[in-house]
């Protein structure tokens, strides 16, 4: 993981969006381990010039593809997300504010003021009608967006993640502490996920809406019951990653982790059963060189996508745990979103956004206009707009070209 990039209730079930009997189907119950080795992808990037003063400069791209650019942030921007109707993002940065602006025309509709340090992250609710800002310091603030209005706020201790219910007006954020909050909002109806020590690095709520899954920098990995605020299953000790886990995605019946040791487990979400560990890289020491970056799954379940630290993107079959493909990148990919069953979304370390084939593993667009590094992204409901945020300060906008 890039060591310069600031790190990434009593009863839910009368908001649950899933039935009560939607219960996780059954995996192979075999472990297997799959060693992968590849000489990573080169991860020789341009940096940026810095000036007798040390302030970096950036160099201009050779192409401008964004159809808007936001430009109102001060600092390096760190996070972004597209409301679920579509029509604004909220951006988060360096300069200790958060942005709720139109997507279509870049006009800010309001400010997140108020936090303590860098705005790190950011999201919507399920229906677009509140959203979030966390800094790092552990400030979390929620607005109304029609009303532009603060609803809420709570301080914790310093922040690594942020996540909203899907069907209801509930906040899951995690700690450095190791701590995870589950808030109900705006009434602040708290319940709080117990610390095992090691800071709370990632996390995420399953499909069903009445569980998560959270992981740590000790590399463990811990499914909780949100109803009784209790874990279900641990993937600890000879069974967890050997470094921090850096992500998490998920399906109903699989959770995916992926670590700075250059690996990932796949998981049953029901049993917490480790079925497989895929070795990405042959760089075992965890020193977050060629770290995984993001995972993902397709929308069908059978595809996995791993992005790492050197450029590597590899798409995982997951009913065979083969390499079906390889996808380099000149280097490391940030985050990686699927755009249907065979469409990926890349942003890379080299300030471009990339649109693969999933079937061919060949790139089939290109968007430039950051001058620095990609640093988020986020796609836009319908899939024709892709936002990213980046280390020059600017969010921009990219269109699909209409089929």
């Amino acid at each position: 993981m890039r060591g310069d990039t600031p790190p990434r209730m009593d009863d839910l079930n009368d908001h649950s969006g899933s039935d009560d009997d939607d219960v996780p189907g059954e995996l192979d119950d075999d472990i297997e381990i799959i060693e992968y080795y590849e000489g990573s992808g080169d991860s020789d990037s341009d940096e940026a010039d810095h000036d007798v003063e040390g302030e970096a400069t950036f160099p201009e791209p050779s192409r401008n593809d964004a159809a808007t650019t936001f430009r109102e942030h001060t600092g390096s921007v760190f996070a972004c997300a597209v409301s679920p109707d579509g029509k604004h993002v909220v951006s988060g940065g360096e300069d200790d504010r958060g942005y709720v602006w139109n997507l279509q025309t870049g006009e800010t509709l309001f400010q997140s003021t108020g936090h303590k340090d860098s705005v790190t992250c950011v999201g919507f609710n399920y229906d677009s009608t509140l959203v979030a800002t966390a800094d790092m310091s552990g400030l979390v603030r929620v607005w109304s967006v029609s009303a532009k209005e603060l609803v809420w706020e709570f301080e914790t201790s310093d922040l690594n993640w942020l996540e909203w219910h899907q069907a209801a007006n509930v906040l899951l954020v995690g700690t450095a502490d190791g701590s995870a909050w589950l808030w109900k909002v705006p009434s602040g109806d708290c319940k709080t996920l117990q610390s095992f020590g090691p800071s709370s690095s990632a996390g995420k709520m399953l499909p069903d809406g009445k569980r998560a899954v959270t992981a740590y920098e000790d590399g463990s990995v811990r499914l909780w019951d949100l109803k009784g605020g209790a874990v279900t299953h641990a993937v600890t000790g000879a069974n967890a990653h050997s470094a921090a886990v850096t992500c998490l995605d998920c399906s109903a019946d699989l959770v995916v982790s992926g670590s700075m040791d250059g690996g990932v487990k796949l998981i049953n979400a029901g049993s917490g059963k480790v079925l497989a560990s895929l070795r990405c890289d042959n760089d075992a020491s965890g020193d977050g060189t060629n770290s995984v970056e993001t995972v993902g799954l397709d929308p069908t379940v059978k595809t996995l996508a791993v992005g790492m630290l050197g450029g590597d993107l590899g798409l995982w079959d997951v009913g065979t745990l083969v390499q079906k493909q390889g996808c380099p990148h000149p280097a490391g990919v940030v985050k990686l979103l699927w755009k249907g069953p065979h469409c990926l979304v890349t942003a890379c370390l080299d300030s471009v956004v990339r649109a693969w084939d999933t079937r061919s593993g060949q790139a089939v667009n290109s968007w430039e206009g950051h001058r620095a590094e990609i640093l988020d992204v986020a796609l836009a409901p319908d899939g024709r707009s892709v936002v990213t945020a980046s280390e020059d300060g600017t969010c921009a906008v990219y269109r699909f070209s209409q089929d």
